[in-house]
């Protein structure tokens, strides 16, 4: 039987699964392909549904000196080191490649930035534990 047939018979669906059974997609894998080549995230609607956040929350919430993408950076560098911890072994070396960018930005207000990311997210992640 074929996968989006009406009726199942039950010795013959293996690999196939009713559309209402489909997986919710994981926000750590979201916000890791989100990460540019650069190393750097964009501000962009994919971000905010990633960290569970709007479009309007990541826009309100953007410190008025920060550039778009250091902004999202620290975004997602908080929300790594804030809610997933546990998964560090899987994002260590991201986060590396991001911190390094930022470094090559010559950034100012990344403090500010990091306490905007904190409120938003709900976190008390420190500038410094982040390498920054």
């Amino acid at each position: 039987m074929q996968c989006g047939a009406v009726d199942f018979d039950e010795d013959e669906d293996e690999g196939c699964a009713p559309p209402e059974s489909k997986a919710k997609p994981d926000p750590l894998l979201e916000l890791v392909s989100l990460q540019k080549a650069s190393g750097c995230w964009e501000l962009e609607p994919a971000l905010a549904k990633a960290v569970g956040k709007t479009s309007k929350d990541l826009e309100d919430r953007q410190p008025s000196a920060a550039k778009k993408e250091v902004w999202a950076t620290i975004l997602a560098l908080v929300w790594l080191h804030g809610l997933k911890a546990d998964a560090k072994d899987e994002w260590e070396l991201l986060v590396m490649k991001a911190v390094t960018w930022l470094q090559s930005q010559n950034a100012s207000g990344l403090a500010e930035c990091v306490e905007a990311a904190n409120a938003l997210l709900g976190c008390s992640v420190q500038k410094d534990s982040m390498g920054l």
